[in-house]
């Protein structure tokens, strides 16, 4: 059972990052993370020459994989950022970073025998 965790783990985290690998949608994480909740309006200027149509997309994208959430405020969707699937990005990336450190000192370990 803990292989079929981890491999939903893992497929869970290959979404995430697979949203957050492109540049425009990684500066409206940052921005959202830092500026807090914004309207389309406010992401589309940011975000300088990229149409409000294509800043859409993209924040659909970020969406989909349920690291923003909207809600309609008058005439506007606000995007927000969700710290809960941030969160566990980093996490993913924590453990990724510590099977590399173990990797890292077997190797150590058998070159210095």
């Amino acid at each position: 059972m803990p292989k079929r965790r981890a491999e939903r783990s893992l497929a869970t985290a290959a979404v995430l990052f697979a949203a957050l690998g492109d540049e425009t949608r990684l500066a409206l994480v940052k921005q959202l993370s830092t500026g807090g909740p914004a309207s389309i309006t406010v992401l589309s200027e940011s975000c300088g020459d990229i149409s409000r149509q294509a800043v859409t997309k993209h924040l659909q994208v970020l969406a989909s994989a349920g690291l923003v959430d909207s809600r309609r405020e008058g005439r506007e969707h606000v995007w927000a950022l969700n710290p809960s699937r941030v969160e566990e990005a980093r996490r993913a990336l924590a453990a990724i970073a510590g099977q590399w450190d173990e990797a890292f000192a077997r190797l150590k370990a058998h070159l210095e025998r």
